[in-house]
C-alpha cells in the first residue's frame, strides 16, 4: 500500500495528497506534518520508513469539505485520491487514482466558496512589451482576456479582479515582483514555460471551444493574452480531470470600455474593502441589498468596472425609473428570493459533481421563472425587455427534475434515497425488497416464538452482523438443532437459520444493487442535463443582472437617490451631493454640498481645518460619479456628468514596509501615476500632496503638481491642501478657483459646519483640532505661545522684506545694479562711490 502511495505522491509533489482509505482520507510524511499543524489534528504514525515511524494523520471522508476549506484558505492545494475498486477485486491494495486537484482558484463546492464574491483564477504572462491576462471563474464559466502595456495598469487590474490564485511562467521575473506586492492570502504558482507557447495555446483553446481559430472572439491580435489563456485552460483541465463544457468561449475586455481606477483609487474610495482591510462601511456594504448571491456578485463586478457607454448606462437608469414608477420591485424580489445559485449549480453540473440537493434547488428555482418572466414582460424599458428574453422558462428541465429527484433529497449520494419513486421500475422493485424486510422479520419472529415456545425470542438486524435470532442464555437449552450459533454475548446468544440466511442474502443484495442502480441513474441524469448548460448559463446571467437592477431601484427609493444626467458636454455639476457611506453611519445630519467642475473651472483648491470634511467632500464627488457610471441613481438632488475616462485619488498614505518605501515615496509614486496618465476627461482627487517632506519641499511639489494638472493634464481636479500659499494659484492660472470647508470659533473651541463655501479658508484651526483630539492642555498652551511667536516673527519679516512671492526669480538688488551698470561711462571717483554704495546695500 505504501508503495502505491509513494508512486501517486511522486506525481503530485507540490500538493497535499488526500489518500482514501475506507471512510478516511489519510496523509503521510511531510503532508501529515503540515496538515496536522494547519488543521490542529492529531499526528500519529503508521509503519516505518528507513527505520523511522511514518508520520500520519487522517480526516473523515464525510467531513472533508470542512477540512478542505481550511487548507484552501491557507493557500494549499489538495489532490483527492479515491479508491476505484472494491476490496478483494484486485490482488494487493485496491486501485486508487487522483480524481481531481482542489486549488484556491478551481474550487466549486458550495461550502468552500464565498457566495457573494467571484472566485477567480488568473494567469499573467509577460511577453515583449505587454502583459497578457486571462481570468477564469470556473463556477460560472466566465473566461476573460485582456492585454495591457504598463505595470501600473497591471497592479490596477490585480486590485480590481481580486483573484485568489495567480499563475505565472517559471522563466520570467514576474513571480518575484508579484510575491512582494501581493498579500499572503493569494496563491502564486509557477507553471512550465511551454504551457505558454502560442501554438499550444491556440490548439488547446480551439479544441475546448470547438472552433477553427480564435478570430470570432476578437483576440486575433492579442497573442500574449492568448498565451496566458492557454496556460490557464491547461492548468484547469489538469486539476479538474474532467471535461469543462460550461467554458465555451473567450471574452475580450477592452480597457477603453470602462472607467479606469488604479489600485490606490480603489483602496481610497473603499469600494468593497475599507482602509483597515474589513468590509464594514464600504460602498458595497451600503449599496448591496441584492436578493440572490448571483446578483451580489454581479453588482460588485459593476462597482469595480464602471462603464463608459452612455447608451448602456442610460438603459439601466431608465430601467430603474420604470421599476420605481410601476412598483414591481417588491414582486420581482419575492420570486428572486426563491431562486438559488443557478450559476454555480450549473458549473457543478458541467463538472458532473452536482449533488442531489443542487438538483432540487435548480428545480425549485426554474419553477418560478414563468412568473418572473411574466412580470418583466409588462415592462417597456429596453434593459428589462432584454432581461425578460434571457430569463427563459425551462419546462423540459423542470419536468425531468420533477420526475427524477425526490422531495428533500439527502445531501450525499452514498446512502441512496434521492431518485424519486416511479422514475425507475427496476429501482422501485429493489427498494420494495428492502422495505418489506421489517414485515418479514416480524412475521418470522412470531413464527419462531410459537415453534420454540421461547416468548422473549427476537429477530433483529445490524450493519455489522446482518440478520440474527437473539435468545436469552436462560433459554439456550431450548434452541432447535437447525439454529446455527452466530455470536455469544454476556446475557444473550445470537443464531442464524438457513431461511434467515437466504433472506439476508436476498435483501442485502437488493440494497447493494439498488444503491448501484441509483448511482447509475443519477450519473445518466447528470449527462442528460449537459444539453441545458448554455441556456442555464444565459438564464443565470439574466437573473443576476435583474437582481442587481432591482437592488439599485430599492436603494434609490429607500435612500432618496436621484437619476443622474450623463451628457457629452464637459463638466461635473452636482447639486446637494452626499457621501453614500458617511451619511449612513454618522449620527448627526449629513450636510450636502455642491460640486462644480467645468471647462471654465477645471480645478478647485480646497482649504479648511482638519476634521472639517475635505476628504469626505472629495470622495463623495468620486463616488457619485462612480455610481452614475454603473447605472445607479446617485445621492444628490441632481447630477449632470460629462464623459469620464479615469478616476484617480491620492488621499492619505502610509509606509509600504514590504517594498521598502516610505510614506513620502508612496505619495510621490501615486502622484507620478496621476500626472503621467490623467487626461482632460479624468477626475482627480489630490489631498495634502507634499506633506511627507520638509515644508518648502512639500510646498514646492504641491504647487508644481497643481500647476501641471491644471495646465498640462487639464483634468477635473479637487486639490485639498494646508499650504495657503497655493490659494494664490487662481491669480496666475485661469480655470482654477478656491473653495473652503467652513468652520467657526466659539472662544477656544471650533464648530465644523461641513459646508463648502467659495474662497480660501482664513486659518487652519490646527490647535483647536488638537484640543478636540485630547492633546494635553499643557501641550496646547506651549503650542499657542509658539504660534504667537512665529506669527509675530512672520509679520516682522514681511514688514522688513515685503510680500513673499512664490518661486520668485528676482535677483538681489546688488546684482540688479551690477547688471544695469555701464562700466565704461564711469569716472574713477564715480566708480569708487558706487563701490561703497554696493557694499552698503550688500550689508543691508
Amino acid at each position: 500500500m505504501m508503495q502505491q502511495y509513494l508512486r501517486i505522491k511522486a506525481d503530485h509533489p507540490k500538493t497535499l495528497l488526500f489518500y482514501r482509505m475506507g471512510d478516511f482520507y489519510e496523509l503521510f510524511f511531510d503532508d501529515a506534518k503540515k496538515a496536522s499543524k494547519i488543521l490542529d489534528i492529531t499526528l500519529t504514525a503508521r509503519g516505518q520508513s528507513a527505520g523511522n515511524p511514518i508520520p500520519m494523520c487522517g480526516i473523515p471522508y464525510h467531513a472533508a469539505d470542512n477540512y478542505l476549506s481550511r487548507l484552501i484558505k491557507r493557500g494549499e492545494s489538495v489532490a483527492i485520491c479515491e479508491q476505484t475498486s472494491k476490496p478483494g477485486e484486485t490482488k494487493g491494495p485496491v486501485n486508487r487514482e487522483v480524481m481531481r486537484i482542489v486549488t484556491p482558484g478551481t474550487i466549486t463546492e458550495e461550502a468552500l466558496l464565498d457566495e457573494r464574491k467571484d472566485n477567480l483564477l488568473l494567469c499573467i504572462h509577460q511577453h515583449n512589451d505587454s502583459y497578457g491576462l486571462a481570468a477564469l471563474n470556473i463556477t460560472s464559466g466566465r473566461f476573460n482576456v485582456s492585454e495591457i502595456k504598463h505595470k501600473a495598469q497591471l497592479f490596477a487590474e490585480l486590485e480590481r479582479l481580486q483573484a485568489v490564485e495567480i499563475l505565472v511562467s517559471e522563466d520570467n521575473s514576474l513571480h518575484d515582483e508579484l510575491s512582494s506586492a501581493l498579500n499572503n492570502n493569494i496563491s502564486l504558482r509557477q507553471q512550465p514555460p511551454w504551457w505558454f507557447d502560442l501554438d499550444s495555446a491556440n490548439r488547446i483553446l480551439n479544441t475546448q471551444f470547438g472552433t477553427k481559430d480564435l478570430s470570432g472572439f476578437g483576440c486575433e491580435d492579442l497573442d500574449t493574452a492568448v498565451m496566458a489563456a492557454g496556460c490557464l485552460l491547461q492548468y484547469t483541465q489538469d486539476t479538474q480531470r474532467a471535461a469543462l463544457p460550461h467554458i465555451s468561449g473567450l471574452h475580450v475586455e477592452n480597457t477603453d470600455d470602462v472607467i479606469v481606477l488604479d489600485a490606490a483609487s480603489r483602496r481610497n474610495l473603499e469600494i468593497e474593502i475599507n482602509i483597515s482591510g474589513g468590509t464594514e462601511n464600504t460602498l458595497a456594504s451600503v449599496i448591496d441589498r441584492t436578493t440572490t448571491s448571483m446578483g451580489s456578485r454581479c453588482l460588485r463586478r459593476w462597482l469595480h468596472s464602471p462603464l463608459r457607454s452612455h447608451e448602456l448606462l442610460t438603459q439601466r437608469h431608465q430601467a430603474i425609473g420604470e421599476l420605481l414608477n410601476n412598483q414591481l420591485t417588491t414582486d420581482i424580489q419575492f420570486y428572486l428570493n426563491s431562486i438559488g445559485d443557478i450559476e454555480r449549480i450549473m458549473s457543478r453540473l458541467a463538472l458532473l459533481s452536482a449533488r442531489p440537493r443542487d438538483l432540487e434547488t435548480l428545480k425549485n428555482s426554474l419553477a418560478v421563472l414563468p412568473e418572473l418572466q411574466g412580470l418583466l414582460q409588462q415592462c417597456h424599458a429596453t434593459f428589462l425587455q432584454q432581461l425578460a428574453a434571457s430569463i427563459s422558462t425551462h419546462p423540459q428541465t423542470v419536468e425531468l427534475l420533477n420526475n427524477a429527484i425526490c422531495e428533500n433529497p439527502p445531501v450525499l449520494t452514498r446512502d441512496g434515497g434521492f431518485i424519486a419513486a416511479g422514475y425507475s421500475k427496476e429501482l422501485d422493485e429493489l427498494r420494495a425488497l428492502s422495505k418489506n424486510a421489517n414485515a418479514f422479520l416480524e412475521e418470522l419472529e412470531i413464527r419462531e416464538r410459537e415453534e420454540t415456545g421461547i416468548k422473549t425470542l427476537k429477530v433483529n438486524y445490524n450493519r455489522v452482523h446482518g440478520f440474527y435470532i437473539e435468545i436469552s442464555r436462560l433459554h439456550s437449552d431450548n434452541v432447535p438443532v437447525h439454529y446455527t450459533r452466530k455470536q455469544t454475548l454476556k446475557s444473550t446468544e445470537r443464531f442464524i437459520t438457513d431461511e434467515l440466511k437466504q433472506y439476508e442474502d436476498k435483501v442485502l443484495s437488493a440494497k447493494e444493487r439498488a444503491l448501484a442502480l441509483e448511482k447509475s441513474i443519477y450519473d445518466d441524469l447528470l449527462q442528460q442535463l449537459q444539453s441545458f448548460l448554455q441556456p442555464l448559463k444565459i438564464c443565470a446571467t439574466g437573473i443576476a443582472e435583474l437582481d442587481s437592477i432591482c437592488c439599485l431601484t430599492e436603494r434609490a427609493h429607500t435612500l432618496d437617490y436621484r437619476c443622474p444626467e450623463l451628457t457629452d458636454a464637459s463638466g461635473i455639476k452636482i447639486k446637494q451631493g452626499r457621501h453614500a457611506v458617511v451619511e449612513r453611519v454618522v449620527d448627526e445630519h449629513f450636510v450636502p454640498n455642491d460640486t462644480l467642475l467645468s471647462d471654465a473651472k477645471r480645478m478647485s483648491i480646497i482649504t479648511g481645518p482638519n476634521m472639517g470634511g475635505k476628504s469626505t467632500y472629495m470622495r463623495q464627488t468620486a463616488l457619485i460619479v462612480l455610481l452614475a457610471y454603473i447605472g445607479s441613481y446617485v445621492p444628490a438632488e441632481s447630477a449632470i456628468i460629462g464623459p469620464i475616462d479615469r478616476i484617480y485619488t491620492r488621499i492619505g498614505a502610509s509606509d509600504d514596509l514590504a517594498s521598502g518605501r516610505s510614506t513620502f515615496m508612496v505619495e510621490m509614486t501615486e502622484a507620478a501615476n496621476i500626472l503621467n496618465n490623467a487626461t482632460e476627461n479624468s477626475l482627480v482627487l489630490m489631498d495634502e500632496i507634499g506633506r511627507g517632506t520638509s515644508t518648502f519641499d512639500g510646498l514646492s511639489l504641491a504647487w508644481a503638481c497643481a500647476y501641471h494638472l491644471s495646465t498640462v493634464n487639464k483634468s477635473y481636479t479637487l486639490f485639498a491642501t494646508h499650504y495657503f500659499e497655493i490659494t494664490a494659484l487662481p491669480d496666475e492660472i485661469r480655470g482654477i478657483n478656491n473653495i473652503h470647508i467652513n468652520a467657526v470659533e466659539h472662544g477656544d473651541k471650533i464648530v465644523f459646519l461641513h459646508s463648502v463655501k467659495p474662497g480660501p479658508a482664513n486659518q487652519s484651526y490646527g490647535l483647536q483640532v488638537a484640543q478636540l483630539a485630547g492633546v494635553p492642555t499643557g501641550v496646547i498652551k506651549i503650542a499657542k505661545n509658539k504660534l504667537t511667536e512665529l506669527e509675530n516673527q512672520a509679520i516682522s519679516n514681511h514688514q522688513d522684506s515685503g510680500q513673499f512671492e512664490m518661486f520668485s526669480d528676482r535677483p538681489h538688488p546688488v546684482i540688479e545694479k551690477l547688471q544695469d551698470l555701464k562700466v565704461d561711462d564711469l569716472s574713477p571717483k564715480e566708480a569708487l562711490d558706487l563701490l561703497y554704495s554696493l557694499k552698503s546695500d550688500a550689508i543691508d
